[in-house]
């Protein structure tokens, strides 16, 4: 899932983006949340340094987004109630 197809501002993540994650995201989303470039994610990912559960699927790397949230120490009681 790319950032664009979940329809996601490019530039920064809520909390609300946040708790509205699928189970995992790509590097560069996950990154995101911790104000990494896309770059600096990859490599932190291969060297196994990213700040966060990441997993390979087929060639792809994948950000558990349980695991983004744990670190980011948000819940899905922290959503803000609808207005």
């Amino acid at each position: 899932m790319t950032t664009q197809a979940a329809g996601l501002d490019t530039a920064t993540l809520t909390t609300a983006d946040l708790l509205s994650l699928p189970p995992t995201v790509d590097v560069e989303t996950g990154g995101r949340a911790f104000g990494l470039g896309r770059t600096t994610a990859y490599r932190l990912a291969r060297e196994g340094q990213f700040p966060c559960k990441v997993i390979r699927v087929g060639g792809a790397w994948k950000v558990v987004t349980a695991d983004l949230r744990r670190v980011l120490a948000l819940s899905e009681a922290e959503e803000a109630p609808a207005c």
